[in-house]
């Protein structure tokens, strides 16, 4: 029941961030940067797929993704619908590796090590949710930021 409910608010979620890319008024927009702003919306995209992708997909299904974590802040015009295909690919990613937990394992270790420290599944999982809301937050505040001064 828990890993449903995980991957049914994954699967919203991730749902959610292609929802925010399209409302972007502009390629341009979606990619600026300015003042204390470090991170555009484009680039927290690719920070969170790249995440999930290494953690969830890499951790739990061993898929064998290659993170470019580099890549994911200085990147730039990456076109939309390759980050909605690759928001596509996770979801699914995301859905496979949850899939085949069985509730027992939500019990056992995460299989990679993130901190420094062995942590639970449950709780890896959840924390991975959780990150991916604080960026979708994050996203949308700069969406309305920058296309409230691009459209003035």
């Amino acid at each position: 029941m828990v890993l449903e409910a995980l991957k049914e608010l994954f699967k919203r979620d991730l749902l959610k961030l292609k929802n925010e890319l399209s409302l972007y008024n502009s390629d341009t927009a979606l990619w600026t940067i300015e003042q204390s702003i470090k991170n555009s919306g484009g680039n927290l995209c690719l920070h969170l797929i790249g995440n999930l992708k290494t953690y969830i997909g890499n951790g739990i299904s061993t898929i064998g993704y290659k993170r470019d974590r580099e890549f994911e802040f200085a990147g730039k015009s990456v076109d939309r619908n390759e980050l909605y295909k690759q928001i596509d690919e996770t979801i699914e990613v995301v859905n496979i590796a949850l899939s085949s937990l069985s509730a027992e394992q939500l019990r056992d270790n995460f299989p990679m090590l993130i901190w420094q420290e062995e942590t639970g599944m449950a709780f890896t999982i959840i924390h991975l949710h959780s990150h991916l809301n604080y960026h979708l937050g994050q996203i949308n505040y700069h969406r309305r930021l920058i296309d409230a001064k691009t459209l003035n």
